[in-house]
């Protein structure tokens, strides 16, 4: 840890008799565990595609894109954790520059059938959900912790019930 890290958590001193105050830094499952309570709620991650309205989809994306960078901040090391998040943020990014402003063409048409708008939306949709539901998976495993039904949907080797599929052993 750099000297600069120490400073930022002291907030105080006293004197005469000498003592200090200090943060220390929040444990990264704390973090994870916040991460994944945030991103359960965000139905831009598992609902059908079908009932996502694009405008809602964009300002989805736009906050967990926020909220990463918020929680990125919090973080003291480079490891897994902030791996995962940056990912997971290049992710909405991607997103978010392959279907445009709320206003623009892609959001604006992704509702009208056969239209190239819902191909592109409903492509750039789910490969954001992709790279999401490899990440979920990675922050539940390594910190223990357990992800709700709905987001669940998008971790990869699970059907919409959450039950483990392709990875049947043959007797």
């Amino acid at each position: 840890m750099n000297f600069s890290e120490i400073l930022s958590r002291i907030t105080g001193i006293s004197v005469p008799v000498f003592g200090i105050q200090w943060n220390p830094p929040e444990a990264e499952i704390v973090v994870a565990r916040r991460v994944l309570a945030f991103l359960e709620d965000r139905r831009v991650l598992y609902v059908p595609s079908e009932m996502e309205v694009p405008e809602h989809g964009v300002q989805s994306a736009l906050r967990i894109r926020e909220f990463l960078t918020s929680e990125l901040g919090r973080l003291t090391g480079e490891g897994q954790l902030a791996q995962s998040l940056r990912a997971m943020r290049a992710a909405c990014r991607k997103f978010l520059d392959t279907v445009g402003p709320e206003d623009g063409p892609i959001v604006r048409h992704a509702f009208d059938r056969g239209h190239y708008a819902t191909w592109e939306f409903n492509q750039a949709l789910g490969e954001m959900r992709g790279v999401f539901g490899i990440y979920v998976a990675i922050l539940a495993a390594t910190h223990g912790l357990d992800v709700e039904d709905g987001l669940a949907r998008i971790i990869p080797g699970l059907d919409s019930e959450g039950r483990s599929v392709g990875h049947e052993v043959e007797k």
